[in-house]
């Protein structure tokens, strides 16, 4: 998180009150499994039938000749390059415009993208509740049809989305964001200290957005409890971090046998941990222990991008915008921790090149409406090191084989990431051709003119 805490804060902002008894949360999530009646019933999705589409596919740098694309439901059931017969089906004149997959966010905070700071500190759950969700339809209004939500209470967020409650992309949640006593997410100060092991360490870790752990035992207790809130993968912070006021950029946090014992937990699920980690020994450790995915790695050397590459390691990194800095006094500790790792950046991205690394894009933004606004722009910023076309694998098919990671956990059956026969259809009608120029994709209010998740069109301007 990029802006410095304090416990008076995270006690007002935590737990999202969606989910605050465990009894209202099972409640919600088996209205979201079954669906509301009014919204099974007014909002149920029938055919759609895109006539006269370039397909961007998710998987290849090129567009199709002009085909058709036929929606059932929310399953993309056919693509031909002739006529398709549908009779019945809301009818879309493509006119020679761009179809292509939903965008996908690996590094999403659904809870805090939006709200200031300033405001956090004296609001209540309720307020921050409701900006939460108006940021979520503007975060899919922007063409992002799925997030992967690395550290927050999302529960009931997520739960009101897919009951039809709200409009939003798909989460794949990660629960509270586990560290250590002193760790990167912890934001107690001295006189909130001693904690005894095994007892939550705050009314912030009580209530879900983060979760000390400082022994093996600790670590598969609070990963079994984000498992048992329905996280689809785990999300540990193995090294210090920018804004945590106690934890600077050079420390490991947990021990391999801690990290492990996280993996074990999460393994035995069925899914997978990533960690938050910026050095070379952070991320060595936590790879030896068995973690999948690295998120950000912007402080690595050479060796450690090597070791990635040689164990099939995913990374999870960021363009970071240079203005996120500025969410921080100039010259303050936590705006120096930041110029230090924006100055890692092109050098990350230079290592995944190199050696070919299994790179997942995502943005990181936190506290501002106005800096989630950049979500496109930071996603077109990618050019810097790829292709137009890279950059967008990379934000579609390729987000999508690191959500497959989740395995049985997964909240949400079926493909995502192409347009395939058989895929969900998660779909952008994009006027212009954003393989030729991706500033297309940076005006999306303008050039997105059909947004569809899960075969329902959340926005149709054509």
């Amino acid at each position: 998180m990029w802006k410095r805490l304090t416990v008076r804060t995270l006690g007002t902002l935590i737990s999202i009150g969606l989910a605050a008894s465990a009894g209202a949360h099972s409640a919600i999530q088996q209205e979201a499994a079954a669906g509301s009646p009014d919204v099974a019933t007014a909002g149920a999705p029938g055919a759609t039938l895109f006539t006269n589409v370039r397909i961007f596919d998710g998987t290849r740098g090129r567009l199709s000749a002009p085909s058709n694309v036929l929606v059932q439901g929310n399953t993309i059931a056919r693509i031909s390059a002739g006529a398709i017969d549908a009779p019945g089906a809301r009818r879309i004149e493509g006119r020679g415009r761009t179809l292509m997959p939903g965008l996908i966010d690996m590094h999403w905070h659904s809870m805090f993208a939006g709200i200031p700071i300033q405001t956090l500190m004296t609001a209540d759950t309720g307020y921050i509740n409701i900006v939460a969700g108006a940021e979520s339809r503007k975060t899919l209004l922007r063409g992002f049809t799925t997030v992967r939500d690395v550290g927050g209470a999302a529960w009931g967020l997520k739960a009101a989305i897919d009951a039809g409650h709200a409009e939003g992309p798909r989460i794949w949640p990660s629960g509270a964001m586990i560290t250590v006593t002193s760790g990167h997410g912890d934001f107690r100060e001295a006189p909130d200290l001693p904690r005894t092991v095994g007892q939550p360490g705050s009314r912030h870790d009580l209530l879900g957005d983060s979760a000390i752990a400082d022994t093996p035992d600790e670590l598969r207790v609070r990963v079994r409890e984000q498992l048992m809130r329905g996280a689809s993968q785990i999300k540990l912070t193995a090294g210090g971090g920018v804004s945590s006021p106690h934890s600077p950029l050079d420390v490991v946090t947990f021990t391999e046998p801690e990290l492990r014992a996280a993996v074990d937990a999460a393994t035995d699920w069925g899914t997978y941990v990533t960690v938050h980690a910026y050095t070379p020994e952070a991320i060595q450790r936590s790879i030896r222990a068995g973690v999948k995915c690295i998120e950000h790695g912007s402080l690595m050397d050479d060796a450690t991008a090597r070791r990635i590459r040689d164990t099939g390691t995913w990374l999870s990194t960021q363009p970071f915008p240079p203005e996120l800095a500025d969410a921080f006094p100039r010259g303050s500790e936590q705006w120096q921790k930041a110029q230090e790792v924006f100055a890692g950046t092109d050098q990350t991205y230079r290592f995944a090149i190199k050696y070919k690394l299994k790179t997942a894009f995502g943005t990181d933004v936190l506290f501002s409406s106005a800096l989630a606004s950049q979500q496109n722009r930071i996603l077109a910023s990618l050019t810097r090191w790829y292709s137009p076309a890279d950059a967008l694998i990379m934000a579609t098919g390729t987000n999508a084989e690191l959500l497959e990671l989740s395995g049985k956990r997964s909240p949400y059956a079926g493909r995502l990431g192409v347009v395939e026969e058989g895929a969900l259809a998660d779909l952008l009608l994009v006027d212009g051709d954003p393989l030729a120029d991706i500033t297309v994709i940076t005006d999306p209010e303008r050039n997105f003119n059909v947004i569809m998740k899960d075969g329902r069109i959340f926005k149709d301007e054509r």
